[in-house]
C-alpha cells in the first residue's frame, strides 16, 4: 500500500487506529497518511480534508534505529510546503534509519489560529509516542523539526508542553507532548521585533493580539532548562525570516544550559529546504546528521522488521 497507489496524498486514511498502526508497522508499507483524530479534531470548523482534518504521513525506513521526527513544513501559517519541506525531508531521514512523520496542521488559511496548530503538533508527538512499540520506536527518542513558520510551531512545541493527562479517556492524551530534541530550519521565533515575519504572526494570532499572547509565543522568551536539545540552521541572506530569529533562540538556549548547535550559512535566501546546490548551505544536512549521531539518536540495531 502506498500513497500513490491509493491516492492518500489527497484523502485521509479512515480505518481504526489500531488497524492502521499494525499495518503501518509492516516492513512492506509505504508512506501512509492518517487523521490525528479519527473521530474528528477538536475545534474543527468543518470536514474539509485539506483544511479541517489534521493528519500525519508516516515514512518508515527499511532499517530503522528507533528514532522518529515529527516534521512541520513551513508556509507562514497560511499554506504548507509539503514537497521540499515535507516529503523530501522525510526521505532524507529514512536514509539515516529515522522514521519521519510529516504533519499537516491546521492554520490561518482555514480559519485556525493559536492554539490549534500547537494542539495538532502536540497530538502528533503524543500519537507517535503512544504507538512507539508498534512502530518499533524508542518513546524517548521522538523529536520535532520545523521550517520557517513550521519552525515556529516546532519551537512552540519545545517550549510549551505538558506531561499528558493520566485521567484522559483517550489513551493518546495520556502521553507527554515534550519532544526529546528539536531541529529548527530558518525558523520564525520572535514576535513583534524588527526581524519578525509579520505574516506568520498575523496568521497565527491576528493583527491586534494582546501583548501577553505575543510574549507567550515569542519562543526565545519561553526557553527553560527543560527545553529539548536543539540544532538550528539559517542563512545570512534570508531577508524573509532574518537569522536573528535563530540567533536569539540559540542564545536563550545557552543561558538556560540547554545543549544547542547553530549554523548560519552565508548563501541562500529563505525556504531552501535541503539546500541543494547552494554553496556552503548545502552542507547543513550533513551537519544535522552529525549532530543527531553525536546525540546518540542514530544508534540502534538498524532493524525495524
Amino acid at each position: 500500500m502506498s500513497v500513490g497507489k491509493w491516492g492518500l496524498n489527497r484523502g485521509v486514511l479512515s480505518i481504526l487506529p489500531g488497524v492502521f498502526f499494525a499495518f503501518c508497522a509492516s516492513s512492506m508499507a509505504g508512506p501512509v497518511r492518517v487523521a490525528l483524530w479519527p473521530d474528528g479534531a477538536p475545534l474543527a470548523r468543518g470536514t474539509d480534508p485539506e483544511k479541517d482534518v489534521p493528519a500525519i504521513t508516516i515514512y518508515r525506513p527499511e532499517r530503522g534505529n528507533g528514532t522518529a521526527v515529527v516534521v512541520c513544513p513551513g508556509g507562514g501559517y497560511g499554506h504548507l510546503a509539503m514537497g521540499h519541506e515535507g516529503k523530501d525531508i522525510a526521505e532524507w531521514y529514512n536514509t539515516m534509519g529515522v522514521t519521519a512523520v510529516v504533519l499537516e496542521y491546521r492554520m490561518g488559511k482555514g480559519g485556525y489560529r493559536h492554539p490549534v496548530p500547537l494542539m495538532d503538533a502536540q497530538r502528533a508527538i503524543r500519537t507517535v509516542r503512544f504507538r512507539a512499540e508498534e512502530l518499533m520506536l524508542d518513546p524517548e527518542r521522538i523529536g520535532i523539526m520545523g521550517f520557517s513558520a513550521g519552525g515556529h510551531l516546532a519551537s512552540t512545541a519545545g517550549t510549551h508542553f505538558d506531561p499528558g493527562n493520566p485521567e484522559a479517556d483517550d489513551p493518546i492524551d495520556r502521553m507527554g507532548s515534550r519532544p526529546d530534541f528539536m531541529i529548527l530550519c530558518y525558523p520564525v521565533i520572535a514576535f513583534d521585533e524588527p526581524y519578525t515575519h509579520t505574516g506568520s504572526q498575523h496568521n497565527l494570532i491576528g493583527e491586534d493580539a494582546p501583548a501577553e499572547l505575543i510574549e507567550h509565543l515569542s519562543n526565545e522568551k519561553q526557553v527553560t532548562g527543560d527545553t529539548p536539545p536543539t540544532f538550528l540552521f539559517h542563512t545570512d541572506e534570508d531577508t524573509a525570516v532574518p537569522s536573528e530569529n535563530s540567533v536569539m533562540f540559540y542564545l536563550a538556549l545557552r543561558r538556560a544550559g540547554v545543549p544547542a548547535e547553530l549554523h548560519v550559512y552565508q548563501k541562500g535566501g529563505h525556504g531552501v529546504g535541503l539546500g541543494k546546490d547552494i554553496p556552503g548551505t548545502s552542507a547543513w544536512p550533513e551537519a544535522g546528521k552529525k549532530w543527531l549521531d553525536g546525540m546518540g539518536l542514530l544508534k540502534g540495531d538498524g532493524n525495524n522488521e
